[in-house]
């Protein structure tokens, strides 16, 4: 469960992570009068739950009231990465004098926390990541014994941070610490003129099993940004959004997982997570047929199963049922292997729908799918 940024700003202040003043609003003319209230400079930016907001053009610096009301009409509404502006933020300006990165995520394949940090932080943290990783520095953090002063001290050396933010460290692992999160980050985080350390920015993902101890939050941030995420958490679906051209839907994480990576090894970028757990029923099919084929970004649709409790001869009346149901615009591969798979597939090979296409290994599967894909 991702928060917006005034939330995590929220979380911050309440562990006593200083942040600049600010209010949010749905409303050009409010904004115009929070302004005010705030000495009349402001920096107005867009609440979504996706990067690249400055770069979009949803961060704006607005010179007095006046122009923060015609910033903030201008980018309550926008389009930022699918992400419809709902609301805006309007902070006090802020005399920068240098910028940080830091951060805690949880590595799940080590079972630890990693803390990430850089003294080059802002908008190009991504590049200096990619171009010069030697900037970014990574610490494993063990979860029994946290982040101590000793420890945030060794992390701001690491990643060549003043001494100052060793105290900020501390507070923001006692934020992921307490409010059960999985990602906590601080982008920029900046020394002010004056000596002052502050979290200009920042994002905090929660953990979904822990929402019922994360009441406070409510609807809000329960929100899906991406409309295909709402769409497919209203159906029950687990699903994410991804920035490619292959639909995957597969049965159980792990497996997934691994169909993700097998189609980038392709040559092909996947255009999302759907699991559909034990669970191949002609519903679940149709809705998670739904779902992808609403992506335009698919050129094809790769169904990856591994029958077990749930047997492939099942999972093939699913998809011929979901068939009767959906309109089948892409390509459709599947492959299914194990439990009943040789049934499976010739309930498959009945249907002779002219889009579905068999191959028995997963590597091929993956490999036709890529090349349905690229051939658009």
């Amino acid at each position: 469960m991702d928060l917006y940024e005034h939330q995590a700003r929220e979380l911050f202040a309440d562990h006593g992570i200083l942040v600049p003043r600010a209010e949010v609003t749905d409303s050009s003319q409010e904004a115009r009068v929070i302004a005010r209230r705030l000495g009349g400079r402001v920096v107005v930016k867009a609440q979504v739950k996706t990067g690249g907001r400055g770069k979009a053009g949803g961060v704006k610096l607005a010179a007095d009231p006046a122009a923060a009301e015609l910033t903030a009409r201008q980018i309550l509404g926008m389009d930022i990465k699918g992400h419809t502006v709902g609301k805006v933020m309007l902070a006090e300006p802020v005399d920068i004098e240098a910028e940080f990165y830091v951060s805690y995520v949880l590595d799940r394949a080590a079972g630890r926390f990693l803390a990430i940090a850089s003294a080059e932080g802002g908008m190009e943290i991504e590049e200096v990541a990619a171009t010069r990783p030697e900037a970014v520095a990574r610490v494993p953090v063990d979860p029994a014994e946290g982040v101590t002063s000793a420890k945030a001290a060794e992390i701001a050396e690491a990643a060549g941070l003043p001494p100052a933010t060793v105290d900020v460290l501390v507070r923001l692992w006692e934020v992921l610490l307490r409010e059960d999160a999985v990602l906590v980050e601080v982008n920029p985080l900046v020394r002010t003129a004056q000596g002052q350390i502050l979290a200009l920015d920042g994002k905090v993902t929660l953990d979904d099993n822990a929402r019922f101890r994360q009441t406070r939050w409510g609807a809000e941030a329960a929100e899906h940004g991406d409309q295909l995420e709402a769409a497919a958490a209203a159906k029950g679906l687990n699903y994410v959004k991804l920035d490619g051209e292959v639909g995957i839907i597969g049965n159980g994480a792990g497996l997934v997982m691994s169909t993700l990576d097998v189609v980038a090894g392709c040559g092909a970028r996947p255009a999302n997570f759907l699991d559909i757990g034990g669970g191949a029923s002609a519903q679940i099919m149709a809705d998670g047929l739904s779902v992808i084929l609403s992506d335009p970004a698919v050129k094809s649709v790769f169904v990856n199963v591994f029958g077990g409790i749930t047997a492939c001869d099942a999972v093939a009346d699913g998809i011929v049922q979901a068939l009767d149901t959906v309109r089948l615009t892409k390509p459709l591969v599947v492959r299914l292997d194990g439990n009943n798979a040789a049934r499976g597939r010739a309930i498959l090979d009945g249907r002779r729908h002219p889009l579905v296409q068999q191959v028995t290994t997963m590597d091929g599967a993956a490999r036709r799918a890529a090349q349905l894909a690229d051939a658009g």
